[in-house]
């Protein structure tokens, strides 16, 4: 069990999210009074101009025995994509664990996704779209 509690940067942020950024950020958990600590990828739209200064994330879990569902994709640690995305460990992006976070208490970007047809599939997916 983890100790986890909602936290904003000491500092303004200066991030300038994109789509595909993989982020450090306090993640809500399902009853939206607490949240870990943990990677997530932007997954809306750049440019999306909705006046808001918030950002819509999927989950990054490092909990492998997630992997195997149409709505999650693994990241391999050992491939090119998964040296970009900055992850330390193998994991799984789930697109079925999304929230919208305020942009300010993203901590920091430490990777990257340059291609996101397999989270756009998963996404698809999730949305029945």
């Amino acid at each position: 069990m983890s100790t986890t509690i909602m936290t904003t940067p000491k500092q303004p942020s200066k991030i300038e999210p994109k789509r595909g950024d993989v982020v450090l950020v306090p993640f809500p958990n399902s009853d939206l009074k607490t949240a870990k600590l943990r990677p997530a990828i932007i997954i809306q739209a750049n440019d999306l101009a909705t006046g808001l200064p918030q950002v819509v994330l999927a989950m990054i879990s490092s909990n492998l025995s997630r992997v195997g569902h149409p709505s999650r994709v693994s990241i391999k640690t050992d491939t090119a994509e998964g040296r970009n995305s900055g992850l330390l460990f193998d994991s799984v992006v789930m697109c079925d664990n999304m929230a919208t976070v305020s942009i300010s208490v993203i901590h920091r970007v430490i990777g990257s996704f340059a291609e996101m047809t397999e989270i756009d599939d998963a996404l698809r997916h999730t949305l029945g779209l």
